[in-house]
C-alpha cells in the first residue's frame, strides 16, 4: 500500500490532482458530544449562559468547514457547493452530522470530519463552564461518494 501524501523519496507533499476527472463528490461524517443530564436539559431549554448553544455549534462547523485547508497542511482549498450541519439530541447526548458538497477533482472528507469536530468542540466551550466531563466521541467518515474510488458506505 502506497500513501498519496508521500513522494517517492518520502517527503509529504500535497498531491497533485490536476489529471483527475471533475466529478460531483459528498461526503457525511458524524460525531457527538456526550454530557450530564443536567447539562443536556440546559441546552435543550435554552439556559445555557453564552446562548443558543445547537445554532452556533452548526455555523461553526460550516465555517470551519471552508476552512479545513487553513487547517489541515495538505488539503486543497476547494469550492464548496453545500455544507450543512445538522445536530440533534437523542440518548443522553448532542449527535452531529455534517454533509458537505462539491465539484471537482478532490474528495470533500476532510471537510464533513472538520464540520464536525468543530461543531463538537463548540459545543463543548459553550457548556464547559458547568460540565467539564463532557466527551466528545464517534467522529467518523460514515459516506463519500464520487471520484475514482467511487462509493463508499461504513457500517
Amino acid at each position: 500500500m502506497s500513501f498519496t501524501h508521500f513522494d517517492d523519496k518520502g517527503a509529504a507533499h500535497m498531491v497533485d490532482v490536476s489529471a483527475k476527472e471533475v466529478t460531483a463528490r459528498v461526503a457525511v461524517a458524524r460525531g457527538a458530544v456526550t454530557m450530564a443530564p443536567e447539562t443536556l436539559a440546559m441546552i435543550v431549554d435554552g439556559r445555557a449562559k453564552k446562548g443558543d448553544v445547537l445554532a452556533v455549534a452548526r455555523l461553526a462547523g460550516i465555517m470551519a468547514s471552508k476552512k479545513t485547508h487553513d487547517l489541515i497542511p495538505l488539503c486543497h482549498p476547494l469550492a464548496l457547493s453545500k455544507v450543512a450541519v445538522e445536530l440533534s439530541v437523542a440518548q443522553g447526548r448532542v449527535e452531529i452530522e455534517a454533509t458537505v458538497k462539491t465539484t471537482g477533482q478532490t474528495g470533500v472528507e476532510m471537510e464533513a470530519l472538520t464540520a464536525v469536530s468543530v461543531a463538537a468542540l463548540t459545543v463543548y466551550d459553550m457548556v464547559k463552564a458547568v460540565d467539564k466531563g463532557m466527551q466528545i466521541t464517534d467522529i467518523r467518515l460514515v459516506l463519500k461518494d464520487g471520484g475514482k474510488s467511487g462509493r463508499y458506505e461504513a457500517e
